[in-house]
């Protein structure tokens, strides 16, 4: 079974087709992806409004592309996945409308897969794959959640962000730099020359009974920072504001991490989204793991931003399943705010 992947809920533009066989781990046989980085970055960040008219303008040469890359043609796609949400509500609707023109055109089906669960199972295309169940750390975007996962589909929420999520205060901090969008990478780019242990900055909720997260007083505390700095900072002191704040981030992050297992009773650990590519965040949860005897598993590099790779995975382990929502009436909608525990 072909399975094409579209995916467009924020400022990537993503196409992959996936191959499921039976109950193997379905196979990538080709993906596209375009990045706005270049086009936001005059603003500071993601205007929904460009966005959407760029996926517009990509997402179908993009299908080409992979059709052309895999040797394959239309003809031989037998489900279009797409993502429904979360996400902006434009650019989702650009997907979904495209997923499911194609699927009418064909005749095929056509299902809606949540971006969180693709982020979560994206591991399973690396070279390192988890087994079920297992404990996923989700830091992606907006989002920063701890789940249980003990199959495709089944999923509690342990605990999850109650305002900034890890992403933003990289990439709220990056701004207070006046570093370039996306500030994430910039901030860890940044971070490489300063100390992580020059400036004392807070680790919110990190000593909690819970497994929530907090991040909006650290962004507070940075900016209390630079103040104290005043007009004139030295490039030095943002080299170690940066390492600082990026130390307390993935301090909170590991610290959670490691209570859910502990929780749990769950020697597996999935890591998945955008911030899941940060070195020193791999770096501290490797050695904490393998203290522990747990095993840690990421996806590729590549994998870490969005992608529509992800997005076909998700659909054809939920195929195999007998899980997915598969519709041949070619109706859609899309949903903005989803919780991945509705999926």
């Amino acid at each position: 079974m072909n399975i094409l992947g579209i995916e467009s809920s924020c400022d990537e533009t993503g196409v992959a087709l996936v191959r499921a066989a039976g109950a193997h781990v379905p196979q990538v046989l080709a993906q596209a992806l375009h990045s706005q980085v270049d086009m936001h970055q005059a603003y500071g960040g993601v205007v929904p409004e460009l966005a959407s008219r760029d996926h517009i303008r990509r997402v179908v040469p993009l299908v080409r592309q992979v059709l052309g890359d895999a040797g394959a043609v239309l003809a031989e796609v037998d489900v279009v996945a797409y993502t429904r949400g979360p996400g902006l509500a434009g650019a989702l609707l650009v997907g979904a409308g495209v997923a499911c023109a194609l699927g009418a055109a064909l005749e095929r089906p056509v299902v809606g897969i949540h971006h969180l669960e693709g982020h979560l199972l994206s591991p399973f295309l690396s070279s390192d794959p988890p087994e079920f169940p297992f404990i996923a750390l989700l830091v992606s975007g907006g989002h920063t959640q701890l789940m249980r996962v003990d199959d495709v589909g089944s999923y509690v929420l342990l605990g999850e962000t109650i305002d900034d999520a890890a992403g933003e205060a990289f990439d709220k901090t990056a701004k207070l730099l006046g570093l370039p969008y996306p500030g994430g990478p910039a901030l860890a780019r940044l971070a490489e020359f300063g100390d992580a242990d020059a400036i004392a900055l807070p680790r919110p909720l990190i000593a909690s009974a819970n497994l929530d997260f907090s991040f909006a007083g650290l962004k507070t505390a940075v900016r209390t920072q630079l103040m104290k700095f005043g007009t004139n900072v030295c490039e030095q002191d943002r080299a170690h504001l940066a390492a600082s704040t990026q130390q307390a981030i993935v301090d909170v992050l590991v610290r959670k991490a490691v209570a859910a297992l502990k929780q749990s009773g769950l020697t597996r650990l999935v890591v998945a989204g955008g911030v899941g590519a940060n070195a020193r965040l791999r770096e501290q949860l490797n050695a904490e793991c393998a203290r522990r005897e747990v095993r840690v598993h990421y996806p590729e590099l590549a994998l870490c931003t969005d992608n529509g790779a992800m997005i076909a995975l998700a659909a054809a382990m939920r195929v195999q399943r007998g899980k997915a929502a598969l519709s041949t009436d070619y109706a859609f909608d899309v949903r903005p705010r989803w919780p991945l525990i509705d999926a």
